[in-house]
C-alpha cells in the first residue's frame, strides 16, 4: 500500500504533479473546432479540482470511469482564480496499492470511540423494551459496521465517512440537554428515536467509492427504511407495547418536519417535534461550519453564495477580532 504523497491542498500553480486522485466526475466533451477533451472533477480527502485531458482524450475516455483511483502526471494551472491540472499521463491503481483514508474526507473522530460514546447513553435507557430495541441493532455486526461508516447525507452535511456517527452522537446530547431543561419529555422515547431517527442512511447511500444514492435510497428513502427496519427488530421483542411503537414509527416519519422534506407526517408529539428541530439544527450548524472553513482565504470577509442556504455567508472579520482582543 503507497501513502499519497501530495495532496489538493498543497497544490500551487505552475507546479508539475504526479501523485493520485479519485475520479468524482467525468465526462467527454467537445471544442468548438470539435476536437475531443475530457472534463474530469478529481479529489482526495482535502479538497478537489479539476482536471482536463487535451490529447488522446477518446481512447482514455473507455480506460478508466468515474470512481476509479487514477494516478496522474500534470500540471497545476489557474483558471478563473481555481486550480486546475492539466493532465499529460493517467495510469489506473490497483486497490492493493492505495489507502482509502487518502481519498475520502472522514469524520475528525475516531469511529470506535465515538460509538463506545454511542452505546454509553445506550445503557442509559431505562425502559427495558427500548434497550433491548437499541441493543437489537447495535449488537448486529454488519449494521454496526455499516453505521461507523456511513455519511450523513451526500451533498449538505456531514458528507464524509462517519458522518452519520457523528451527526447522531451530536443530536443525542443535544437531545439529553432538552430532555433535562423541558418538563414533560419522555427521555427514554426520545434518545431512542434520536439514536434511531436517521438509522435508515446505512442502506439509502453507496459509499465505498464516491457518495451517493443506492437503488433503494432513490426508489425507497432512509426514512421509510428506517420504519421497516425498526418494524422487523421490534417483532422479535416479546410484549413491545404497541402504543410506544406507533410513537417511534412517527418519529422517524415526522422528523423532516414536512413533506417538502421528505417526511409523510408532520410532527404531532412533544418528542418528534423536538427530535425534528434539533435535528435540523445540527446538520445546518454543520454546513455552515463546513462551508465557511472550506471557503479559500481571500480579502472578503464573506462566503460565495450558498445555493441551499441561499444566501452568503459571514465569515468574521481577522481586524475586528483583534480590535475586540484588545479591548477585552
Amino acid at each position: 500500500m503507497k501513502k499519497k504523497n501530495l495532496y489538493i491542498s498543497g497544490m500551487k500553480s505552475g507546479e508539475k504533479v504526479s501523485t493520485s486522485f479519485l475520479v468524482s466526475e467525468k465526462n467527454l466533451a467537445y471544442s468548438q473546432k470539435g476536437a475531443p477533451y475530457l472534463n474530469l472533477r478529481l479529489k482526495d480527502k482535502t479538497g478537489e479540482l479539476d482536471g482536463k485531458v487535451w490529447e488522446n482524450a477518446t481512447e482514455l475516455d473507455g480506460y478508466f470511469k468515474k470512481g476509479d483511483i487514477v494516478h496522474i502526471v500534470g500540471r497545476i494551472l489557474s483558471y478563473k482564480n481555481n486550480l486546475q491540472v492539466s493532465v499529460l499521463e493517467v495510469k489506473k491503481t490497483e486497490d492493493e496499492e492505495i489507502d482509502p483514508a487518502d481519498y475520502f474526507p472522514t469524520a475528525s473522530r475516531d469511529a470506535d470511540d465515538m460509538f463506545a460514546e454511542l452505546l454509553v447513553i445506550v445503557e442509559q435507557i431505562q425502559t427495558p423494551c427500548l434497550k433491548d430495541l437499541l441493543l437489537a441493532f447495535f449488537r448486529d455486526e454488519q449494521i454496526v459496521k455499516l453505521f461507523k461508516k456511513a455519511p450523513a447525507a451526500k451533498g449538505f452535511h456531514h458528507v464524509y465517512l462517519g458522518g452519520l456517527l457523528e451527526h447522531t452522537l451530536s443530536v443525542i446530547r443535544l437531545l439529553d440537554l432538552a430532555a433535562r431543561h423541558y418538563t414533560g419529555v419522555n427521555r427514554d422515547l426520545l434518545l431512542t428515536g434520536g439514536i434511531l431517527h436517521d438509522i435508515g442512511k446505512i442502506y439509502e447511500f453507496q459509499y465505498d467509492r464516491l457518495i451517493d444514492y443506492s437503488d433503494a435510497g432513490r426508489l425507497v428513502g432512509h426514512i421509510v427504511m428506517g420504519v421497516e427496519m425498526l418494524d422487523a427488530r421490534i417483532a422479535k421483542i416479546e410484549g413491545f407495547p404497541e402504543n410506544l411503537a406507533m410513537e417511534l414509527r412517527h418519529l422517524i416519519l415526522s422528523h423532516h418536519g414536512t413533506l417538502e422534506y421528505g417526511s409523510p407526517k408532520r410532527p404531532k408529539t412533544l418528542e418528534a417535534m423536538i427530535v425534528h428541530y434539533i435535528d435540523d439544527l445540527d446538520a445546518k450548524v454543520n454546513a455552515f461550519q463546513t462551508f465557511t472553513s472550506g471557503t479559500p482565504d481571500n480579502e472578503s470577509n464573506w462566503t460565495p453564495f450558498h445555493r441551499l442556504f441561499e444566501r452568503y455567508i459571514y465569515k468574521g472579520s481577522s481586524s475586528s477580532d483583534e480590535g475586540g482582543s484588545q479591548n477585552r
